[in-house]
């Protein structure tokens, strides 16, 4: 893992970083957290900078939250009733995670960077349920700057270690 992800910062460097993360972000395997913490190495070790980095991380992110919001608008309704049956969604779901997330929507947007699993649906589930993009925005953006930096910014930390 160490070596595909060395190999792409050595090739591509910031831009990299970026393109995985909106695939990361959007749902593909990337070990997100793995690739931020070692962007924070490569930052100990003065192969990459720190400001760039965390730039590079926080428009990847920014980019990735934002597709996965627009394929939930486009897309999620139609996938939802289409697919929902085969993996036990039914109506009542869907009205309870509707209910849920006008509870919690925010903080669930914002803290789910930190949460694998819940940083790939929360976008597409805000859109669901008919979130504006304005207020999604605006949390959603928040908790990928603070997930790019805590990450980066440990991996630095720890150098070394």
């Amino acid at each position: 893992m160490e070596q595909h992800i060395d190999y792409l910062i050595s090739h591509f460097g910031y831009f990299g970083i970026i393109i995985v993360l909106i695939g990361g972000i959007v749902g593909l395997p990337v070990p997100d957290e793995v690739l931020l913490t070692y962007v924070g190495y490569k930052v100990f070790q003065g192969t990459l900078s720190y400001i760039p980095s965390l730039l590079s991380a926080f428009v990847g992110a920014m980019v990735g939250i934002s597709l996965s919001y627009f394929i939930g608008y486009k897309f999620g309704l139609p996938l939802i009733k289409k697919f929902g049956p085969k993996f036990h969604i039914t109506e009542k779901k869907i009205n309870r995670t509707q209910k849920l997330f006008l509870k919690i929507g925010p903080v669930l947007i914002l803290v789910g960077y930190f949460i694998p699993g819940i940083r790939h649906l929360s976008a597409f589930v805000a859109a669901l349920n008919s979130f504006p993009f304005r207020k999604f925005a605006a949390y959603a953006y928040i908790g990928a700057f603070l997930w790019s930096l805590s990450f980066i910014t440990l991996g630095r930390k720890l150098g070394e270690n």
